[in-house]
């Protein structure tokens, strides 16, 4: 029995990468404060990182410039960048942010669906909604 291996796409569309109400609000909302006091951010990059024994690591950061290489998706209130290695990884993707008595925190939902990986380690991302955030431990 063989497992199917994602074939690669370079083409990600904001279908395939979905960002809930809550959470384009929240990135609205901290883009706009950041950007206030640092003019030179540009826009969110949203990045995988090798993640050791869980897999890959799924996360966000703040940039000062765009690559040749950057997929953008573009909202109103602010720019994502994702870069060509992360943007395999990222179809089926929907970001959220939830708040919970134990913290409000970015969460990359579905994000094992298509490789068939799984969290551990207590570096969790869950495939099914209401899962632990990356790096966050299973909740």
């Amino acid at each position: 029995m063989t497992d199917s291996i994602p074939e690669y796409n370079i083409n990600l569309t904001d279908e395939e990468f979905k960002i809930t109400p809550s959470a384009r609000e929240q990135l609205a909302k901290i883009f706009q404060e950041n950007h206030a006091e640092y003019e030179e951010i540009e826009a969110i990059r949203v990045f995988v990182a090798g993640g050791g024994c869980s897999g890959m690591t799924y996360g966000m950061t703040f940039t000062d410039r765009q690559t040749e290489y950057d997929k953008v998706i573009e909202d109103s209130a602010f720019k994502i960048y994702v870069d060509a290695i992360a943007l395999n990884y990222l179809h089926g993707v929907e970001i959220d942010y939830v708040d919970r008595p134990s913290g409000s925190s970015f969460v990359f939902n579905n994000v094992f669906a298509v490789t068939g990986g799984s969290g551990s380690c207590g570096s969790c991302c869950s495939t099914e909604q209401g899962g632990g955030g990356c790096g966050s431990g299973c909740a």
